[in-house]
């Protein structure tokens, strides 16, 4: 068995991690495991299974060993033990909060917060009588007088979910832990090439891996991470729920990631560029993005990550039908949903992800009718930029 190459750098661990070491066969290409079921060659091996003295496999809802070169590569890039694959990153979200919190529990977590874990935790948790406590982002103090003697669990994306606000995470581990609640950090705009919240304490790191790890809009899935200790609950859980990777998404996902740094550099940079494009355009009248100066977390952003990401949201000077003609106008930028494929798309979030809601409730979530969410692909800035300037025109 060849060993891996020995490396710290984000590229050589996306291309060779989880793999190189663990190959059984000459491919180089991990293959795609397609069963549902293993087959043991007598009741001897069955058994040695079940009391752990033989590491293999035995149905697909609990293993496949596509899934778990995947996880192992993701383990060397997150700096994490152990992982747990899912369908999909809400999968992963939901998986987590039934396996750590129990009846009668505490939640607390941040306003700027994707709106489908808002609803689950609004329908679904309420069904067992967890309550959950929303605090404004990157508010240490607001999180320290919110716990109380059931909190169970500390959930952020970092950044977030239209304004990227940042957060520091040594902090907000500080202030948990005191208290004895676990942090996890929904970290799918950062990736593991950008932001690292594991070594610096936090408990889980929760991605969406339908968006940067995957890369190409392709596919749907999720992961957690941690210690293998922490991780043993929601392994079980996924066993229990059922909600598992197809092997073929997971040979995706893996193929997705051998370019994710790479990729990662080049998000960041037309991120950059477009955002301090947009902040000196007529047309706009604020852009939020945590490498600017301007923006309110550009400090805690600077210490602690390695790049920005390609998301930047920007508020148009115009109404909302002008903000439709300008999404419309783009001819570069997809018109849709999601983040971080190689393509760039664009959305006006009060007609795409909050179409559903009132005038009223939007304007709670901070949602205005100018808002605009680009997610920067892989192509040339100054194409995007020519794109958006033609949008521009369209006001």
């Amino acid at each position: 068995m060849t060993k891996r190459p020995e490396s710290s750098g984000d590229s050589t661990r996306a291309v060779h991690g989880g793999e190189r070491a663990h190959q059984t066969s000459d491919a180089v290409t991990t293959p795609i495991h397609q069963t549902s079921t293993y087959w043991f060659p007598d009741s001897r091996a069955l058994r040695a299974y079940q009391e752990g003295r033989l590491p293999r496999d035995e149905y697909g809802r609990y293993s496949n060993p596509t899934w778990r070169a995947v996880e192992r590569k993701l383990c060397e890039l997150e700096g994490a033990e152990a992982a747990a694959l899912f369908a999909s990153g809400m999968c992963a979200s939901t998986t987590l909060f039934l396996a750590l919190l129990p009846r009668g529990g505490h939640l607390i977590v941040t306003s700027d917060c994707y709106r489908r874990t808002r609803q689950f935790i609004e329908q679904y948790l309420t069904k067992l009588d967890v309550e959950t406590t929303v605090i404004q982002p990157s508010d240490t103090k607001q999180l320290a007088d919110a716990i109380r003697e059931n909190t169970r669990l500390f959930f952020t994306e970092s950044p977030t979910n239209p304004y990227l606000r940042v957060t520091d995470v040594p902090e907000t581990v500080a202030v948990c832990h005191r208290r004895g609640v676990e942090v996890a950090i929904d970290s799918t705009f950062a990736t593991p090439v950008n932001h690292r919240a594991l070594p610096e304490g936090a408990d889980y790191v929760v991605h969406s891996a339908t968006k940067y790890l995957a890369g190409h809009n392709d596919l749907l899935a999720g992961v957690v991470l941690g210690s293998a200790q922490r991780l043993a609950p929601v392994r079980e859980a996924v066993g229990v729920l059922g909600g598992v990777l197809d092997p073929h998404a997971a040979y995706l996902l893996l193929r997705g990631l051998k370019t994710l740094a790479i990729r990662v550099q080049r998000h960041n940079a037309n991120g950059l560029r477009l955002a301090q494009w947009l902040e000196g355009h007529p047309r706009v009248r604020r852009v939020w993005y945590p490498g600017l100066a301007s923006h309110p977390d550009h400090a805690v952003a600077k210490r602690t990550m390695r790049g920005f990401g390609g998301v930047v949201t920007f508020e148009l000077d115009t109404d909302l039908d002008g903000a439709l003609r300008f999404t419309d106008a783009c001819r570069i930028a997809y018109l849709a949903p999601s983040l971080g494929g190689v393509e760039t798309l664009i959305e006006a979030p009060v007609l795409m992800s909050y179409w559903d809601k009132s005038a009223e409730e939007r304007r709670g979530l901070g949602i205005t009718d100018s808002l605009i969410r680009l997610s920067c692909g892989i192509e040339d800035a100054d194409d995007l930029i020519a794109d958006l300037e033609g949008a521009f025109a369209a006001l």
